[in-house]
């Protein structure tokens, strides 16, 4: 369980019950598992943020395997256990390699990938690295993904380490089963 309970409406200020209503009219009034059982102890705040997973997920320029590639990293990154449960097996369906999935979670060195997601790595994980990027590095990202692209995957990492910020925080369960084993933290 969580450091915090499940919210309930009549926990949630009254100014913020319909907005609580309507990020929970899918879940039966209730958000029992995940960052989004955190988020909504702030109704409009996890309102506003949907907005954005939303289009990131949905509607974003980035190719699924490029997301995926990223929430991993992000999910290593942030030492988040949550994160990589639900993105690991994921960036493996999407294409990528056992090998790089397995040496990202044990702290191993990295293999080369391909030179499209390559950059995408390197752009990453120095972000992660330097809280921010040489202009080689983004030069490479910028020239592969546009000026969209690079905006929505730097965006894409910081969402997902605000996702990761609230799973650790709060210690977020890591639901049962799946086929990922964990990180080594």
């Amino acid at each position: 369980m969580a450091r915090t309970p499940t919210v309930t409406r009549e926990q949630v200020p009254e100014g913020l019950r319909s907005v609580f209503d309507a990020e929970t009219a899918n879940t039966g009034g209730v958000v029992a598992g995940g960052p989004g059982s955190v988020m909504i102890h702030s109704p409009e705040m996890r309102r506003r943020a949907n907005h954005l997973v939303n289009y990131l997920r949905d509607e974003s320029s980035l190719p699924k395997q490029i997301q995926e590639l990223a929430m991993i990293i992000t999910a290593r990154s942030m030492d988040c256990q949550y994160i990589w449960h639900a993105h690991a097996a994921r960036a493996r369906q999407q294409g990528i390699s056992d090998e790089f999935v397995d040496s990202l979670r044990d702290g191993k060195p990295l293999p080369q990938l391909a030179p499209d997601l390559q950059t995408v790595v390197n752009y990453a994980l120095e972000c992660f690295k330097t809280h921010r990027v040489s202009q080689a590095t983004f030069d490479a990202a910028l020239n592969q993904l546009g000026a969209l692209g690079v905006t929505e995957l730097s965006t894409l990492l910081g969402y997902y380490s605000l996702l990761a910020f609230n799973a650790n925080a709060f210690e977020i369960d890591v639901p049962e089963g799946g086929t990922e084993s964990r990180l080594p933290i």
